[in-house]
Formats: C-alpha cells, sequence, structure tokens
C-alpha cells in the first residue's frame, strides 16, 4: 500500500470515529463506512471553475433514499434553511436536466439538481437520522463544508503585499540567504574578506551585464555611501534572492572547490538570471531606477504598524 492510500485511509478512519465513535474503530476497506466516503468522493463533479459538486440523484442513492420524490422532501427541507442562514438558495441548489438511456439506444430527459458542499451538508442535516447513511454524511459534510469556509475566509481576508511591504521582506530574505552564500563559498576556498567582495562581484557582473558594484551604484545615480541593495525595487531585489539561492544551491550540490571556480560558478548563475530576464521580455536590472532606502520604509512601516497595535488593545 502506497504512503497515498496510507493518508486516505487515516483520514477516513478519523472521519469515521468522528461520526460513530468508538463503535468504528478501525473499519476495514470493504466497511459500509468506507463505501459510503469512497462513493461520496467518487460521485463529486467538478465545474469549469474548479469547484465541487453534486447531482441530487447521485447523492440519494449514496444517502439510501429509494424514491425521488421523498428526497426532494428532504432537498426542499435544504433549501429553506440555506435561505434561512442568509444565502441564496440558487447558488447551492442549482435545477438542472440531464439525459440518460433508456436502453435500445434511446434516451430521456430527468430533472436533477447540481449541490453544491453546503447544499449536501444542509440535505444531510434534514435527512433521516435513522439511516445510516444518513447519519455519517452529516459529518462528512460538516468538516468539509467548514474547511470550504474557513478557505474562503482566508481568501476573503488575503490583501496582497504592497510595493514597499515586498521590498522589506525581500530585502530581509537576501541578508539571510547572503549569510547562507558566504557559508557555501568559504566552504569552496573563498576565506577572505577581499575575496568574498571579488566573489560577490563577479555574481553582480553576470547578473547587470558585466558592471560592477561601483559601475551599479554610479548607473543608478546612488553615492559610494548607498547599499545598492536598499535601494533596490522588489523585481530587482526578487532577481537577485534569485542569483544568491542559485549560487549557493550549485556550489554545494556540485561541491566546487577553489576561488575561481566559485567566481565563476557565481558569474554563470548571475549571467543565467539575466538570460531569462531577457528570455521573458523582463528589464534588465541596471536600468530599473533606484528606488528609496529600504530602512526609512521599514521604519515607516514599522511605526504604523505599532499605531495600529494601539488602536486594537
Amino acid at each position: 500500500m502506497s504512503d497515498k492510500d496510507d493518508n486516505k485511509n487515516n483520514r477516513h478512519n478519523k472521519l469515521a470515529n468522528i461520526a460513530f465513535g468508538a463503535a468504528v474503530e478501525q473499519p476495514s476497506s470493504h466497511s459500509p463506512v468506507e463505501q459510503l466516503i469512497a462513493q461520496i468522493d467518487a460521485t463529486a463533479q467538478i465545474d469549469d471553475e474548479g469547484n465541487e459538486y453534486w447531482f441530487a440523484r447521485d447523492l440519494q442513492k449514496i444517502l439510501g433514499y429509494s424514491k425521488w420524490a421523498n428526497f426532494l422532501e428532504v432537498i426542499e427541507k435544504g433549501r429553506v434553511a440555506c435561505l434561512g442562514s442568509g444565502h441564496d438558495p440558487n447558488h447551492h441548489f442549482a435545477d438542472v436536466s440531464k439525459m440518460v438511456s433508456i436502453g435500445s439506444g434511446a434516451d430521456r430527459g430527468i430533472e436533477d439538481i447540481a449541490l453544491s458542499r453546503y447544499a449536501c451538508y444542509l440535505v444531510a442535516q434534514n435527512g433521516d437520522p435513522r439511516k445510516q447513511p444518513i447519519a455519517f454524511a452529516q459529518t462528512y459534510f460538516a468538516i468539509q463544508a467548514r474547511r470550504q469556509e474557513l478557505k474562503e475566509q482566508e481568501e476573503a481576508e488575503y490583501t496582497p503585499l504592497s510595493e514597499d511591504e515586498r521590498r522589506v521582506l525581500l530585502r530581509d530574505e537576501i541578508k539571510e540567504h547572503n549569510k547562507n552564500l558566504a557559508s557555501a563559498a568559504k566552504n569552496a576556498g573563498v576565506k577572505e574578506g577581499v575575496d568574498f567582495a571579488v566573489f560577490q562581484t563577479h555574481g553582480y557582473k553576470g547578473l547587470y551585464g558585466g558592471l560592477d558594484v561601483q559601475s551599479i551604484r554610479r548607473r543608478k545615480g546612488l553615492k559610494k555611501t548607498q547599499q545598492i541593495l536598499d535601494h533596490m525595487g522588489s523585481t530587482e531585489l526578487a532577481a537577485n534572492l534569485f542569483r544568491a539561492t542559485q549560487t549557493e544551491e550549485k556550489l554545494r550540490r556540485d561541491n566546487i572547490k577553489g576561488k575561481d571556480a566559485a567566481n565563476k560558478t557565481h558569474f554563470d548563475v548571475g549571467a543565467k538570471v539575466r538570460q531569462t530576464i531577457r528570455e521573458i521580455g523582463g528589464d534588465m536590472p541596471e536600468t530599473l531606477p533606484a528606488a528609496e532606502d529600504v530602512k526609512k520604509i521599514e521604519r515607516r512601516l514599522n511605526k504604523a504598524q505599532s499605531q495600529i497595535d494601539k488602536k486594537d488593545s
């Protein structure tokens, strides 16, 4: 049995225990509970936007209803509950018609209902509790519906980072990865401070079309005392972060030894990043304008966050 199968069985076992308690501690793959889960998973449909839904006639059989008319009564209760909870039933209970074969190559249309996961949960909640499939489905769809609610809530609350926030985040990342890069370079034979400065210059030359640090600074109109990384926008910082991480990885993976080999590796990785930028139609890093000192931005963001925290406290 594969790890994927083990994980699936563990998930099913936990759900079964929630639904039935200690009475079903280790259901076999042929138990009613396992079969019910498999049926529910197997009958799920996916629309063009990637949302799951179920056909009511499929769910009818799974939940143990032999007559469509009886199941329709349960569905109607679900619609009422949906409306009462403040949701639009039309978004969760969609009337559809589909063709089914009646033999001899003939088809006929039958009414059906496309149910969202939330609708399935409401149907199960309003079903006959004496039916064992209903008892389990209530738990199954409750858990799954709650997961979907949390996912939607997270998506609704998600706010993309501003350019300032991206810059601060990326600058901090580069600080950390430059430490790792320095360690990898040291292992390769870049021991002295001046050697590491040369090593770094090779990386910049690869990425910036042959320009060294001083040339980049002049190109961007920065003073000698200003750190070029502190005045990069998020796009340029991201390119340099990729250069640093990939150089570190290659030095370690290929067990590069010697200062010259390390310098060449850094240059080659920088040049490869530059080539990729060119191939996708991006602006060359040396042409990007200098940005406000990231340290000032960080102080400003921290001050704003402190004011927010004071208001919330």
